[in-house]
């Protein structure tokens, strides 16, 4: 379970950029190609955050889907699982997006 310690960095960066103030919102972004399970990262902040600025603070999260480009029959296509195949068979892929983790914004109160 290593959506504990994205977790952990996630809260962190946000206490080091905007203090321990209570914030109201966070929202991040977790490609459904990054091996993240959002629900697990829900979990987690609510965990983590006990005890600081981000108690109580809503959770976004949004699960943009990944994007390839297969180097075999040279389409690019949209990926959502993270088995990465064209539907020409080929596992010549380019991963175009998908893979990121990214807070996106934080709502202080």
């Amino acid at each position: 379970m290593h959506e504990l310690a994205i977790t952990e960095s996630v809260v962190d960066a946000i206490v080091e950029k905007v203090g321990d103030g209570p914030i109201a919102a966070v929202r991040l972004e977790i490609g459904r190609l990054s091996g993240l399970v959002a629900d697990s990262v829900r979990f987690c902040f609510e965990v983590v955050a006990s005890g600081t600025g981000l108690e109580h603070a809503r959770l976004d999260i949004d699960e943009p889907p990944g994007r390839a480009y297969c180097r075999t029959c040279g389409e690019e296509f949209a990926l959502d699982e993270p088995i990465m195949l064209c539907p020409c068979g080929s596992a010549d892929l380019d991963i175009l997006s998908g893979q990121q983790l990214r807070i996106i914004s934080v709502e202080v109160r």
